[in-house]
């Protein structure tokens, strides 16, 4: 198999796999899924709100995503952990699901948009942008976007840092979708420059002495 082949087919396994973890992790408050594929095995950290209903009663829930992984996907060796979400305003899926919850119980999605930024912001992010598409106030579909804060749109700063979350919903009008991009607080900026200070021991003292004056007065 070809570099390129090797690389599509690993991206296109990872998404399978997050489909499914996202599906069946719903009720769990899943956050997302971090895949590392290493010649000893393959390292999946699902992150959620409640990690014990993802290891489920006497770890149920964990051995049965441990063999769907194996068997399904075919991932070989498969070590899963979990992680607690610690912030869940600053996970792009979380806020995902939430408003998509929230477009469910029939909340105007201006409304859920707007109290999304502001936690979002409250959280300390640097910047978020909402997208809620479907049919919002008439029988033709459209995208609305919500935005705050700074949001890099290319380079360096938005391959790396921004995180994205999406969900969709399905209501009498139709499928609604969800998509949020949040810019974390410990992302940097590339207009902000760090001065570091000089430790006190290592500081240099240039002496001048007096044959240097001497030579200055010559001249």
């Amino acid at each position: 198999m070809s570099a390129i082949k090797n690389i599509l087919s690993s991206k296109i396994k990872k998404a399978e796999i997050y489909e499914y973890l996202a599906e069946k992790l719903k009720d769990a408050g899943f956050g997302g899924v971090d895949i590392t594929f290493t010649p000893m095995g393959t390292r999946v950290t699902i992150y959620a709100m409640r990690p014990g209903r993802v290891i489920g009663p006497r770890g149920r829930t964990i051995k049965e995503i441990t063999e769907e992984l194996e068997k399904r996907f075919g991932v070989e060796n498969p070590n899963v952990t979990v992680a607690e979400i610690e912030v869940p305003e600053l996970n792009p899926q979380v806020m995902a699901y939430r408003i998509a919850q929230a477009l469910e119980r029939g909340v105007r999605h201006r409304r859920v948009a707007f109290w999304a930024l502001r936690r979002i912001m409250e959280a300390g992010a640097r910047g978020v942008e909402i997208e809620i598409s479907g049919k919002l106030t008439s029988a033709r579909h459209r995208t609305e976007k919500y935005t705050a804060g700074i949001m890099p749109k290319s380079g360096d700063p938005a391959l790396k840092y921004v995180k994205v979350g999406k969900a969709s919903i399905l209501l009498k009008p139709g499928v609604y979708g969800v998509k949020v991009k949040i810019y974390p607080p410990d992302a940097p900026m590339p207009e902000e420059i760090k001065v570091v200070a000089p430790e006190p021991g290592k500081m240099e003292v240039v002496e001048v002495g007096e044959g240097s004056e001497g030579a200055e007065g010559e001249e």
